[in-house]
């Protein structure tokens, strides 16, 4: 199964988390990805998931 990342920062940049998951597809990462964003009340920070293999699945600004 293939690895995200779901990355969140603050205005000025900061990283505040940055989470490891598993997911079947890039559609599934995606949704995984914001389901994570709302549980953790980050849904409004600029945020990314990225799968293993480097590719853009979620950006948030």
């Amino acid at each position: 199964m293939p690895t995200y990342t779901l990355t969140v920062y603050e205005k000025d940049g900061k990283k505040l988390v940055e989470e490891t998951f598993e997911a079947a597809n890039d559609q599934e990462g995606r949704k995984k990805g914001e389901e994570l964003l709302k549980e953790k009340h980050f849904e409004h920070h600029t945020s990314r998931v990225t799968s293993s293999s480097g590719k853009l699945v979620h950006f948030h600004r």
